[in-house]
């Protein structure tokens, strides 16, 4: 039996995360497990020295799941997201934690394992473990799997993370569609991580939103907000490999560095990717899990191992341009076309197109 995974639902995650939904996310031990390992990972992948506190930007924290590792990591962090009922989640715990309750959301959490397990934790995982995370009961086996044997010893997967010192009250979160832009001042983060969010943007909820518009107005905004020292990782799942592309392309185009990572990407379950992006020109992504093999820094057709986002700028300065000159008739015909793809009114082309007009008397 087949699940479809709710941005694929053609309905708004706004609309897709009510209070229902939101409620069953965030009480899911197994989702909380699955979060907190996809962050770990982005976390260090992300590569801030061990012992600095970061401030770092969560794009579509959801619930603060992912903000809680953060406060684990040592970092103080701050999340927007679009769905009201999802922060609301994040908000109560944050609250919590700044009157002195940190302990008691943990031990929620703890106490609701076992019934998780049994009785709403099957529903949850069949509505959110096939569907938002694309994983299975199989893959979260598998993933364990792969931990045991990458530490055969059961030391820390993560020992950076697991030297850091937590910090209190490290949260704060906002409302934002992160399609529209993110509302934050220009060189503000240390770092900017998001989980299961980016693919949202691959898809429209209406006809007035343009997947490629939003994706452009997003990595602007991050390309804005990040300081010139620091990366961002944003792990997502792609339909295809094409969408994974055109996710590295938009950030291409912004000038942005780096490319797509593919942790166990001979996996057909436990695969993930991640969206490494820099901007130093001279930056390498680091090497993928489970591949046996050092990375491959070359873009794949089906992205295998890891693909890298070219630098648009290496063509914006050569000597040679491919593009046609500007008002000439090739120009022109080209406009028209894209203007006939807009939908838009466009004169027929004749002899005329493009001519120059003689000089006067």
């Amino acid at each position: 039996m087949s699940f479809k995974r709710p941005e694929e639902l053609g309905i708004s995650p706004a609309s897709f995360y009510d209070t229902k939904e939101a409620k069953k996310y965030n009480e899911s031990s197994r989702i909380t497990h699955i979060q907190e390992e996809l962050t770990n990972r982005a976390i260090e992948l992300l590569a801030i020295p061990i012992g600095k506190a970061g401030y770092i930007l969560d794009v579509g924290c959801g619930s603060g799941l992912s903000g809680k590792a953060l406060e684990k990591a040592g970092h103080y962090w701050v999340g927007c997201d679009i769905s009201a009922d999802m922060l609301s989640h994040a908000a109560t715990r944050i609250q919590r934690e700044a009157e002195g309750g940190r302990d008691a959301g943990s031990g929620d959490s703890d106490m609701d394992s076992d019934e998780d397990s049994e009785g709403e934790g099957e529903q949850v995982a069949q509505n959110y473990g096939n569907a938002k995370m694309g994983n299975t009961a199989e893959e979260s086996e598998e993933e364990d799997e792969d931990s045991e044997e990458e530490n055969p010893n059961k030391k820390p997967r993560y020992p950076a993370l697991a030297a850091s010192q937590p910090v209190l009250d490290g949260g704060d979160v906002v409302q934002a569609d992160m399609g529209q832009g993110l509302p934050y001042r220009p060189g503000s983060f240390d770092g900017v991580i998001s989980i299961s969010a980016l693919q949202w943007l691959c898809y429209s909820n209406s006809s007035e939103q343009d997947p490629k518009l939003r994706l452009n107005r997003f990595f602007s905004s991050l390309y804005s907000v990040l300081k010139r020292d620091a990366k961002a990782v944003l792990q997502f799942y792609p339909e295809n490999a094409e969408q994974a592309v055109l996710i590295a392309q938009a950030a291409s185009r912004v000038g942005f560095a780096g490319g797509v990572l593919v942790d166990y990407p001979n996996s057909s379950k436990a695969k993930k990717y991640y969206l490494c992006l820099s901007f130093e020109r001279t930056y390498q992504v680091p090497a993928a899990l489970g591949t046996g093999q050092a990375a491959d820094n070359t873009l794949a057709g089906n992205i295998n191992v890891v693909s890298r986002v070219a630098d648009p700028r290496n063509k914006r300065h050569t000597k040679h341009s491919s593009k046609a000159p500007k008002k000439s008739a090739e120009w022109i015909i080209k406009k028209k076309d894209r203007h006939k793809r807009q939908g838009k009114d466009v004169k027929a082309d004749s002899k005329f197109t493009g001519r120059k007009r003689a000089r006067g008397f």
